[in-house]
């Protein structure tokens, strides 16, 4: 504003114009604080989620090791399945669900990283598998060092334990008493067919 024109103005006008300037670079400050307080920049990752991981170790039993969750809940594969390939769906994944991957999918306590993969499964999650086989937990499991499941035949193949060298244990666990009485403890329904999950694993290994 040109110093003749602000001359010729009232002095309450002349006064009120840096008032309201003062007042309008207050209020965008204001503005502009309380946007960077409330968001969270581009790139910025999430605090609640960026150390979530799916750990597979080994704990001991009278069979021999087998691998757990980092809980300590056993971990199964099924003799129905192939590599890298889970036929295990519907009432089938209920009673035994699948080990799905939450974040990274890390090893510990005698497991090894380099046998662990993930395969999609039909509903888009992804199931951790060790050297091709598909894991799984048994609902009947309770709590850690449970082996409810081992050596039941419900829907129409064996399921295992699984040892740290990615091979199978074939005889009964304490835990469970006796691999036939695991049998009887299972929910028994037809069995399950037709695939529910395909694909690649990131580790490789001979179906044991």
């Amino acid at each position: 504003m040109s110093m003749s024109l602000l001359g010729r103005l009232p002095m309450a006008v002349k006064l009120g114009v840096p008032v309201a300037a003062g007042l309008l670079a207050a209020a965008c400050g204001t503005a502009a604080g309380s946007t960077a307080a409330g968001s969270t920049p581009a790139g910025t990752p999430a605090s609640n989620g960026s150390t979530t991981a799916t750990v597979i170790e080994s704990h001991a039993g009278s069979a021999g090791s087998f691998l757990t969750n980092s809980s300590g809940r056993a971990v199964y594969l099924w003799d129905a399945d192939s590599m890298n390939k889970s036929m295990c769906s519907g009432a089938c994944a209920g009673a035994w669900p699948p080990v799905t991957a939450k974040g990274h999918v890390t090893a510990a306590d005698g497991a090894k990283a380099a046998d662990l993969g993930t395969i999609t499964r039909s509903d888009g999650s992804k199931q951790v598998t060790y050297l091709g086989h598909p894991l799984y937990y048994f609902a009947g499991d309770s709590g850690s060092g449970q082996t409810n499941g081992q050596g039941s035949d419900s829907f129409g193949a064996k399921w295992w334990l699984v040892t740290p060298a990615g091979t199978k244990i074939t005889v009964a666990d304490s835990a469970t008493g006796a691999a036939a009485g695991a049998g009887s403890s299972s929910p028994t329904a037809p069995a399950s067919s037709g695939g529910s999950s395909t694909g690649g694993s990131s580790a490789g290994g001979s179906w044991g």
